[in-house]
């Protein structure tokens, strides 16, 4: 899973017993070269399905981390584009890599922007945020577009009750269920709570005309269900 440039496991367990925003000022050196960021194939297939959609003028990254979001912003936005996290180590990371972007510290879940941007983009954030959170975190994002701007999730299809992906999923949620039960600060991260139907209705309680087209580069599994989707909320 993860390459010699990665964290130990050592790193691993020190990151999980602390909160989130500390843990992902831990994990920002080696963060890369770990499978938790999106994988270059998604990013390109988002880029892909966006680009018919554009132009685009201002981007947003929402949970921007250390910053791989730009790979699909930089080239379908004619205008500045902006990351936004609450990690520093994240955001240190990002600045590194992309000087010339805009980079703020907040909490995705009180976006300090109104009426900015034309596309904003998230990427392997919805897990760090309980379903009672997520509506704020939606109506930061609607508040932050333009009208008529695009908020743009790919969302992978759950693995199969019968697949070894689904155990290890379900493994992983249970151990940090039971984990922030007994250990504080809490750590959130799961990786089962946000099925395709809960994000569509709640982007469109935020406001959002809401589509899911399948990001075909991605594949289809054995049934011909697309392997991933890329929900899209339109600001009305």
């Amino acid at each position: 899973m993860f390459s010699s440039q990665g964290p130990s496991l050592r790193d691993l367990t020190v990151q999980a017993l602390s909160s989130v925003e500390h843990g992902y000022d831990l994990l920002a050196p080696t963060f890369d070269h770990t499978p938790f960021r999106t994988p270059d194939h998604v990013l390109d297939a988002t880029a892909g399905a966006l680009a018919p959609l554009g132009p685009f003028e201002a981007g947003l990254d929402v949970c921007c981390g250390t910053g791989a979001g730009l790979r699909v912003l930089q080239p379908l936005c004619r205008g500045p584009v902006t990351g936004v996290d609450f990690s520093h180590g994240m955001l240190d990371r990002a600045r590194r890599a992309h000087p010339d972007a805009r980079w703020v510290r907040a909490d995705a879940r009180a976006l300090p922007f109104a009426g900015a941007f034309d596309l904003a983009v998230s990427f392997g954030a919805l897990g760090h945020f309980l379903p009672a959170e997520r509506a704020a975190l939606f109506a930061g994002a609607h508040r932050a577009l333009r009208p008529g701007g695009l908020f743009a999730l790919p969302v992978a299809a759950p693995p199969r009750i019968t697949s070894p992906g689904y155990w290890t999923l379900f493994g992983f949620d249970t151990v940090m269920r039971v984990r922030n039960a007994v250990w504080r600060p809490p750590f959130v991260m799961y990786y089962r709570g946000a099925t395709l139907a809960a994000l569509r209705a709640e982007l469109a309680a935020a406001g959002f005309a809401v589509t899911s087209p399948p990001l075909a580069e991605l594949g289809v599994r054995q049934d011909g269900s697309p392997r991933c989707r890329l929900v899209l909320g339109r600001r009305i």
